[in-house]
C-alpha cells in the first residue's frame, strides 16, 4: 500500500507542476513576436528582397544554376 500511496502522490504532484508550461508560452509568444517582426519586415522592404533571396535559395538548392 506504501508503493501505491507513492505513486498517487508523485502522480498529483505531476500533474501541479507547471515550469515547463511557462517554458512553452515564452516560445510560443518569441514565435508570435518573430512573425510579426516578419511580416512587417517584409511589408517594409517590400516583396522583391525575399523573393529574390528565396529565388537564390531555389536555384542553388535545386541544382539549376550556379550558386553565388
Amino acid at each position: 500500500m506504501d508503493i501505491l500511496n507513492n505513486m498517487k502522490t508523485l502522480a498529483a504532484d505531476f500533474a501541479r507542476e507547471d515550469e515547463g508550461s511557462q517554458v512553452v508560452e515564452y516560445g510560443l509568444i518569441i514565435a508570435l513576436v518573430s512573425i510579426a517582426l516578419a511580416l512587417g519586415l517584409a511589408k517594409i522592404a517590400g516583396a522583391s528582397p525575399f523573393s529574390a533571396l528565396a529565388t537564390r535559395i531555389a536555384t542553388c538548392l535545386g541544382g539549376t544554376g550556379t550558386c553565388t
